[in-house]
C-alpha cells in the first residue's frame, strides 16, 4: 500500500458483524456461516491475527463447522501470523475428527505455514498419542527438524509427554 492511500475506515456495524462471522467459527454456527457464504462472504476471511475461519473452527473443535467452511473452499493451508496451520491448531486440542477432515481436503500432513512446526511436532509435544497415530499412517516425516533442529520426538521429550516418544520411535522409517 502506497503512503498516500489509507486503510478504509469500518464502521460500528461493519466490524460488529465481522466480529460476530469469526464468533460463528469459533461457536460452531455452521448454518449461518453456510447461508454467507452464499451470500458471498469470502471462506478464507482472517481476523487480526491472520486466523482464518477454518483455524478457528479446528482450533475450537467444530467438526460441522470446519466440514462447512471446507466445502465453501476453506485453505486448509491457510496458515495464521504465528505460522500455524488448521491441522496444527487440531493436533494441539487433540481434535482427531477434525485434523483426518483437514487431510481428505488437502491439508500437507508435513505442512508449517511460515513456520517450522509440523502438525506431528504439535501432537508429540501434547502427547496426543490419536492424532500422532493418524499422522504417520498419512505420511508425516517423524524425522524431520524444526527451525531449532528438533525433531517431534526431542519435542515430546522436553514437554514432558509421556506416550509420543515411543510411539515416535517405533514409527516406520
Amino acid at each position: 500500500m502506497s503512503a498516500d492511500h489509507e486503510p478504509p475506515t469500518l464502521d460500528d456495524a461493519t466490524l460488529a458483524f465481522a466480529g460476530r462471522v469469526f464468533q460463528y467459527a469459533r461457536m460452531g454456527h455452521a448454518a449461518e456461516l453456510a447461508e454467507l457464504f452464499g451470500q458471498g462472504l469470502p471462506a478464507n476471511l482472517r481476523n487480526d491475527k491472520g486466523d482464518s475461519l477454518l483455524m478457528l473452527a479446528a482450533y475450537n473443535g467444530q467438526p460441522e463447522t470446519v466440514r462447512v467452511i471446507l466445502e465453501a473452499g476453506g485453505d486448509p493451508e491457510l496458515a495464521n501470523d504465528r505460522g500455524q496451520t488448521p491441522l496444527a491448531g487440531a493436533a494441539f486440542k487433540g481434535e482427531i475428527e477434525i485434523a483426518r477432515m483437514l487431510l481428505d481436503h488437502g491439508a500437507q500432513v508435513d505442512g508449517t505455514g511460515e513456520g517450522s512446526r509440523t502438525a506431528l511436532m504439535t501432537a508429540a509435544m501434547f502427547d496426543r498419542t490419536e492424532i500422532i497415530e493418524l499422522l504417520l499412517a498419512r505420511g508425516a516425516d517423524p524425522d524431520r527438524r524444526d527451525a531449532g533442529g528438533q525433531t517431534a520426538a526431542e519435542m515430546a521429550q522436553a514437554m514432558g509427554a509421556q506416550n509420543a516418544p515411543g510411539q515416535l520411535a517405533k514409527a516406520p522409517r
